[in-house]
């Protein structure tokens, strides 16, 4: 079979609830236009759920980013240890401890000039007298560097797609469900025709 016998029977079988046929049933095209409906739904709500979700979650980021950039400042703070202070525990010390950081003691000037010590995150070994920039937020507290616009950007765009996709799927759930009614009555329905016809059967004027 060559290939334009292949999309000729490939559109025949999409196409036979649409053409005239005796054993076609009221519910077969019933469930093509259920499947238009859903398909220009997906095309029409997916986008759209999309560019509004990515839209909203930029402006929110952008807002953030906005604040924190307004809110952390960069300082430079120096070690007072070479080897990593031991007998610290906690979820963030163990986050710490990979891809060779290590948590040192450390002095920084916070924004307001005054002194303060405390464990910071630094990769490698801290060595005495060594400066190292850090972010703290306005009372000198660590803080993680500030949200830039193209990591916003990038954040929205995923919220986008992640909406799009997940509209997406909210109709193609409809459908099934649909469908999956259709079928269940389509099958009730023979049920209680085979039903009748049973109750005739053998009796002289049924015909049978």
């Amino acid at each position: 079979m060559n290939a334009t016998s292949r999309t000729r029977s490939w559109a025949r079988r999409c196409t036979w609830r649409w053409r005239p046929n005796p054993l076609r049933r009221p519910t077969d095209v019933l469930e093509s236009w259920i499947g238009v409906a859903a398909l220009v739904l997906m095309l029409v709500v997916g986008p759209l759920a999309g560019l509004l979700a990515g839209s909203s979650a930029h402006a929110v980021l952008r807002q953030t980013a906005r604040e924190q950039r307004s809110h952390r400042h960069l300082v430079s703070a120096v070690a007072l240890h070479a080897q990593p202070v031991k007998g610290v525990t906690g979820d963030r010390e163990g986050a710490a401890g990979r891809d060779g950081y290590h948590r040192i003691l450390a002095r920084w000037t916070c924004p307001d000039g005054s002194s303060r010590t405390g464990l910071v995150p630094l990769r490698g070994v801290g060595v005495p007298g060594r400066r190292f920039p850090l972010w703290t937020d306005d009372r000198g507290r660590i803080a993680g560097r500030p949200m830039d616009d193209a990591t916003a950007a990038v954040h929205a765009s995923l919220a986008g797609a992640g909406a799009a996709a997940g509209a997406a799927g909210a109709v193609q759930g409809l459908r099934r469900l649909v469908l999956w009614r259709i079928t269940r009555r389509r099958y009730e329905r023979w049920d209680r025709a085979w039903e009748r016809a049973g109750q005739t059967w053998g009796r002289a004027d049924a015909g049978s």
